[in-house]
């Protein structure tokens, strides 16, 4: 079994294999991984950066930031757990294992990042036993995969690339905060901000996922706008405005 998977704890090992669907089904057994999933990504979010800064000390921020996006997506996050054997070993609800969520790639995500976050508190929060878990995951990725398209890279980068193409040098600010809905499923609302003016807002279960939509709002009336200002090009071009 790989390494990840010894863990002083086995609780937290099995509250971080524990999916909502398991507790909802399971009402006794305890707590599920969505906090210890918090945590994953926010280390792995700084890890990832960390690793790819040092790697590639040629790369500016917008193609640093790219390969993250990358690096760190649903997709490759549900290869790093099948890596590791988290496919079977996620505990799921009836209902989610006939939709077929063992192959899930966001429960197999997901479920990598709840783990890391529950292995790195098992090291007693010792962030160097998840980068010696983690660095020969991203080591096995072939450089020319992390390179993607545009048409794959995250919402929030998106707007940031136009931001500061286009704006200022300054990438867009977020502000979130949880507006409603119980402890184990709050939900978030996310504005985000250019020189302090609102370009996009959004609403998720976590933080990120209100980031995510507060991008993509702004980018799609960026969009509007755009398609709006060449109607009013063309209607001037032939004489009606």
């Amino acid at each position: 079994m790989h390494k990840l998977l010894i863990f002083h704890n086995e609780k937290l090992l099995r509250r971080a294999l524990t999916h909502r669907s398991y507790v909802h089904e399971n009402p006794g057994e305890g707590e599920h991984n969505e906090r210890l999933e918090f945590l994953g990504d926010a280390l792995l979010n700084f890890l990832s950066g960390e690793y790819l800064y040092k790697c590639h000390p040629e790369m500016g921020e917008d193609e640093l930031t790219r390969r993250r996006s990358a690096l760190v997506d649903e997709k490759q996050l549900a290869k790093f757990a099948e890596e590791v054997g988290l496919d079977f070993r996620m505990r799921l609800g009836k209902g989610a294992i006939r939709d077929g969520g063992y192959q899930n790639p966001n429960l197999l995500s997901s479920t990598f990042e709840a783990v890391l976050g529950a292995y790195y508190l098992d090291n007693d929060s010792n962030i160097e036993a998840v980068r010696a878990i983690i660095e020969p995951l991203f080591d096995s990725v072939d450089s020319k995969n992390i390179i993607v398209s545009r048409s794959n890279v995250d919402s929030k980068n998106r707007f940031q690339e136009w931001v500061q193409r286009n704006v200022t040098p300054n990438p867009p600010k977020y502000f979130t905060e949880q507006i409603g809905g119980p402890s184990h499923a709050p939900e978030f609302i996310a504005k985000v901000l250019v020189d302090e003016k609102i370009y996009g807002e959004g609403k998720g279960r976590n933080k990120k996922d209100a980031e995510k939509a507060a991008a993509e709002d702004a980018l799609a009336k960026l969009k509007q706008q755009s398609i709006l200002k060449d109607a009013v090009a063309r209607l001037k071009q032939q004489g009606f405005l």
